[in-house]
Parts: C-alpha cells; sequence; structure tokens
C-alpha cells in the first residue's frame, strides 16, 4: 500500500476510481483545493475540508461532509450514512459510495451543502454568480 508524505497509508489514493469521481464533484467549486491529508484525498474551500475520500481505518468506499443540521437526522435514518471517526465528533458525516454504486445525485448535494458550510463570502459570491 502506498504511503502519503507523513507515512499515512493511502486507502483511496488520487488516481484511485473513487476519488477521480469525487474530484469531479468538488474541484469546479470557487477556490476548491485538493489535499493529501493522513492518507486521504481531501477537498477544501480555500483552507477549510469540505470532502474527504474515504473513512478512517475503513478501506470501504465512503465520502465524509459536513451536513446541514437541520437535515443531520433524516441523514442519520438512510442505511447508507455513518458517523465517521474522528471527523464524526465534529458534526461530520459519510456516505457508503463506490465509483459505480451509490447515490452519486445525493452525494453531489450534500458536497454542496458542505462546501456552503465553510465556503467564504466571497466563495459563496463567486458560486452564486455561476
Amino acid at each position: 500500500m502506498d504511503v502519503d508524505a507523513a507515512g499515512h497509508p493511502m486507502r483511496f489514493p488520487p488516481d484511485h476510481p473513487l476519488s477521480v469521481r469525487v474530484r469531479e464533484l468538488c474541484m469546479p467549486y470557487p477556490e476548491a483545493a485538493e489535499v493529501i491529508s493522513h492518507g486521504r484525498c481531501t477537498f477544501r474551500a480555500g483552507k477549510r475540508q469540505f470532502a474527504i475520500v474515504g473513512a478512517a481505518h475503513d478501506d470501504d468506499g465512503a465520502v465524509e461532509f459536513i451536513p446541514d443540521a437541520g437535515e443531520r437526522p433524516a441523514l442519520l435514518e438512510r442505511d447508507d450514512i455513518f458517523v465517521p471517526p474522528y471527523e464524526g465528533a465534529y458534526g461530520w458525516l459519510a456516505l457508503r459510495i463506490t465509483p459505480d454504486s451509490g447515490d452519486w445525485t445525493l452525494l453531489a448535494e450534500l458536497l454542496d451543502t458542505s462546501y456552503r458550510q465553510v465556503a467564504l463570502q466571497r466563495q459563496l459570491r463567486a458560486l452564486d454568480a455561476r
């Protein structure tokens, strides 16, 4: 298994099909950046993360996101949503998904909400001006 610069195992490296598909959803956002952190591809609005490919220490496909607080209870009723280790303590949730299966329409909506939770006002203005 490959490791990142800090020596963390890369469960979903940048060329993994799940990372590739998530990148296609995340990188069009204003000032979006991809950063490898703790062996996973993360996507940021400036400096703040809004998406993480894979859940920590889990080889199954999942994408972590920051939900809208009002939607959180309904999301947790779904079988494909769970509270991930580590980031879950800070309000993050994760959607089980693979490159070929899962609710990709829902993921796109969740990532949009997640981006909006952390984006700066100028980033939101740029997004809404599209």
